[in-house]
C-alpha cells in the first residue's frame, strides 16, 4: 500500500503540474497579462507548485529532511540528470546575455543557500531575504526583457510559457479557471500522498528522511521539469530545455525555501548541511560552465552531468 500511495502522489503532481500550468497561461493570456510576466511568473511558479506543495507538507510533519532535501535534491537533478538527459537529446546553444542574467542570479541564489545551510535553520528572516531576493530578480528580468523585445521571452533563456489548456472561444475563462483549480487540487492530493509514503518508507527501512527527500522525492517533484525539458530538446528548442532548468532552480531555492521557511522555519538537517548542499553548489558550477564554455552544451557534456548524477545517487545509497 506504501509503494502504491508513492507512485499515485507522483502521478498526481505531474497531472496536477501540468493542469495548473496549463490553466495558469490561459488565464494569464485571457486577462492580458504580457508573455514575459506569463514565464518568469505563472508558469515558473506552477512548474515549481509540487516542489512548493511537498516541502509545506513535510515541514508541517514535522520532516525537515524531506522540506529540505526536496528542494537540494530538485536542484541537483535539474542541473545534472534533466539538463544532461535533454543535452543528450539534442544538443543545444546557450544565449549569451540572457545567461549572464539568469546565471549569476542562480549563482548567488545557490550560495544564498549554502549560507543558510551553514546556518543551520530556515528561519524567518532567511525566508524573508530569498523572497526579497526573488522579487528583485523578476524586476531585473522584466526591465531587462522590455528594453529588448518582451516577446523574445523564449529566445532568450528565461522560463518558457506552456501550451494553453485547449479551449472554446465561448469558455475560455471558465475552462482556463477549472484547469488552474483542478490543477492545485491534483498537486496538493499528491503532495500529501508522497510525503506520507516517503516518512513511512522510511521509518520502515531505516533510511533518514533527508535521502528520501534527496532522491525519490526530489526527482519526483521534478518531473513536470524533465517532460518539458525532455519535449523542447525534442523539438529542436534548446533554449526552452535550458531556461526551464535554470528558472526552475531559482524558483526552488528563492521562493519555495523563502516561503517554507515564513510558514514554518525547520532546522537544515545536518547530513544536508555537510555533504548535499554544496552538491547542489557543484551542480550549478558544473550547469554554468558548460553554459559559457562554447555558449553551447554538447553531448558529451551531457554525458558528463548525467555520470555525475549516477555517483551523486550511488554515494547516497552507500551511505544508507
Amino acid at each position: 500500500m506504501l509503494w502504491i500511495e508513492l507512485f499515485s502522489g507522483l502521478a498526481l503532481l505531474v497531472a496536477g503540474g501540468e493542469a495548473l500550468v496549463r490553466g495558469a497561461s490561459s488565464l494569464a493570456a485571457r486577462l492580458g497579462v504580457s508573455p514575459l510576466l506569463i514565464g518568469l511568473t505563472v508558469v515558473g511558479f506552477g512548474t515549481s507548485t509540487p516542489e512548493l506543495v511537498t516541502s509545506l507538507q513535510a515541514a508541517f510533519a514535522g520532516s525537515p529532511g524531506i522540506a529540505v532535501g526536496n528542494v537540494i535534491g530538485s536542484n541537483i537533478a535539474n542541473a545534472l540528470l534533466i539538463l544532461g538527459i535533454a543535452a543528450i537529446l539534442m544538443p543545444f546553444a546557450v544565449e549569451r546575455r540572457a545567461f549572464l542574467r539568469d546565471g549569476t542570479a542562480l549563482l548567488a541564489a545557490t550560495l544564498a543557500a549554502v549560507a543558510i545551510g551553514l546556518w543551520g535553520e530556515l528561519s524567518r528572516p532567511a525566508g524573508a531575504v530569498l523572497l526579497a531576493g526573488l522579487v528583485l530578480y523578476l524586476a531585473m528580468a522584466y526591465r531587462s526583457e522590455r528594453i529588448v523585445d518582451p516577446g523574445t521571452m523564449a529566445d532568450e533563456g528565461a522560463t518558457p510559457a506552456l501550451p494553453a489548456a485547449p479551449q472554446t472561444p465561448a469558455t475560455r475563462l471558465p475552462l482556463a479557471l477549472m484547469w488552474a483549480v483542478g490543477g492545485i487540487a491534483l498537486t496538493v492530493m499528491g503532495a500529501r500522498l508522497l510525503v506520507g509514503a516517503s516518512i513511512d518508507l522510511a521509518g520502515l527501512w531505516g533510511v533518514p528522511d533527508a535521502v528520501i527527500g534527496l532522491t525519490i522525492v526530489a526527482v519526483g517533484t521534478s518531473l513536470p521539469e524533465l517532460v518539458t525539458s525532455v519535449v523542447a530538446a525534442l523539438r529542436r528548442q534548446g533554449a526552452i530545455a535550458f531556461g526551464n532548468v535554470v528558472g526552475s532552480n531559482l524558483y526552488n531555492i528563492l521562493g519555495i525555501l523563502g516561503i517554507t521557511a515564513l510558514v514554518k522555519p525547520i532546522p537544515v538537517p545536518p547530513q544536508i548541511a555537510v555533504m548535499d548542499i554544496w552538491v547542489m553548489l557543484g551542480a550549478t558550477v558544473a550547469l554554468v560552465a558548460v553554459a559559457v564554455t562554447g555558449w553551447r552544451v554538447s553531448r558529451g557534456e551531457g554525458m558528463a552531468l548525467l555520470a555525475a548524477y549516477a555517483a551523486y545517487v550511488a554515494w547516497l545509497a552507500m551511505g544508507v
